[in-house]
């Protein structure tokens, strides 16, 4: 196989992945002084905050998904390939990809982070993970099923290890899904299932740290915790999973939880690509980089994004929040050191400017952190909205989730708790 690139008089800009970060550069440089190739295993951006919301049959997964060839059709001297990065050849300035070798006069990683499951082997093999559209729209699959044989499990206990839920990580993600999980038990599902009990359906958050949304402030992390009380959440600090199998949870603490379902939000790892010097990876496998977002040991190779690790700015002295913001601003920044490269200009630091930061917990409830005051509550939730609808790549994405979000608001319903799975031979049973 081979990738098919044409030759350009321009200098080449290889970006591998389209997240926030890649999309974010690949988009800033239209009209550059440059040949632009951008690498993803999906040929498609997804919106990565909303996740939970298709996971919890909020949203269809084509709402927060847009094609890359859709967004780029007019731009000149792009090139999009759909393919996996094998391995980086510094010295002959080539990426190894699963299409053939690809040669590059500037690299950028923007490949983000995956599950870290902090090699806990039954954990990985039985947790449910929710880093990607396929992984959130498996996670609703399994709910829903589990509440089709919660209807006809023979015996009560039985019934209720299906209709509990167990969701490691108090942070945004996992807060966010035990929010919206428990306004579908309280709102949805009864009518959905009229002989299933729903009291008797548990949702528990586990949070290895002493409080929920960590990297928020105390403020919002008190309001976190009152509005899941309030949703009837059953919030565990300071605890953490040491194992599951058998629809049972170890914590740290000794007791057990039974559920059939546990839900993995408590940490990340960023992707490793093979062919850059170890000493280029610290903590998390994030690699190290200067001011500039060049990577350690390399004059031509720039990480950006949740899998890059930048010690220079005091305030951030483990690296910054892996935050969407902190990858759009290093996307942007890069665009303008790329093209100073080029002009043999000096370079430009990055600072990163924090804008706040938001995370929902369900209907009327959320929390907001600005640099100058910290709210909750419907105003909040507000907010969360407006942002992240603004968000959305397309308009007619935008469009499609406030009609949804605005007829789920007025009629306490949804219409998606669809199981979409592969034919087998075999029907349910």
């Amino acid at each position: 196989m081979q990738p098919n690139i044409p030759e350009s008089q321009w200098p080449r800009v290889v970006i591998v992945g389209g997240g926030f970060a890649g999309l974010k550069l690949a988009i800033k440089l239209k009209d550059s002084p440059f040949q632009v190739v951008l690498l993803d295993k999906n040929n498609f951006h997804q919106f990565q905050p909303l996740f939970y919301q298709v996971a919890t049959s909020g949203l269809e997964p084509s709402a927060i998904a847009f094609p890359f060839r859709k967004i780029f059709q007019k731009y000149k001297n792009f090139h999009f390939r759909e393919t996996y990065v094998k391995r980086i050849h510094a010295l002959e300035h080539t990426i190894e990809c699963s299409i053939g070798n690809i040669k590059y006069d500037y690299l950028v990683l923007a490949t983000g982070t995956d599950t870290n499951f902090y090699k806990i082997s039954s954990i990985e093999q039985n947790a449910l993970p929710m880093k990607s559209v396929s992984e959130a729209l498996k996670l609703r699959n399994v709910v829903l099923e589990n509440f089709e044989y919660a209807l006809v499990a023979e015996n009560a206990q039985e019934k209720e290890v299906n209709l509990d839920i167990l969701i490691v990580g108090g942070g945004p993600t996992g807060v966010e899904l035990a929010g919206a999980l428990a306004d579908l038990r309280n709102d949805i599902l009864p009518k959905d299932y009229p002989e299933i009990d729903f009291t008797k359906m548990d949702i528990h958050l586990v949070e290895s740290g002493s409080k929920l949304l960590a990297a928020m402030s105390e403020k919002s992390s008190a309001y976190a915790m009152r509005y899941l009380e309030k949703l009837k959440v059953k919030v565990h600090c300071g605890i953490s999973v040491k194992e599951f199998a058998n629809h049972e949870a170890l914590l740290s603490n000794g007791n057990t939880i039974k559920a059939k379902t546990l839900i993995w939000a408590a940490g990340v790892a960023a992707n490793k690509i093979e062919g850059l010097p170890e000493e280029a990876y610290g903590p998390g496998n994030r690699m190290q980089v200067n001011a500039y977002n060049m990577v350690k040991g390399t004059s031509n190779i720039f990480a950006i994004g949740d899998g890059c690790l930048m010690l220079t700015e005091e305030k951030y002295p483990k690296g910054h929040p892996q935050l969407a913001q902190v990858a759009i601003q290093q996307g942007a920044l890069l665009v303008k050191n790329l093209k100073k490269l080029h002009q043999k200009e000096a370079l430009q630091s990055f600072h990163y400017k924090d804008k706040g930061s938001m995370a929902t917990i369900g209907r009327n409830l959320a929390v907001v952190d600005l640099p100058f005051v910290s709210f909750g509550g419907f105003f909040a939730w507000l907010t969360w909205m407006f942002v992240h609808l603004m968000s959305i790549v397309g308009v007619k994405n935008r469009l499609f989730i406030f009609i949804n979000w605005t007829w789920a608001y007025f009629t306490k319903d949804q219409s998606l708790r669809l199981l979409i799975r592969p034919k087998t031979k075999q029907s349910f049973s």
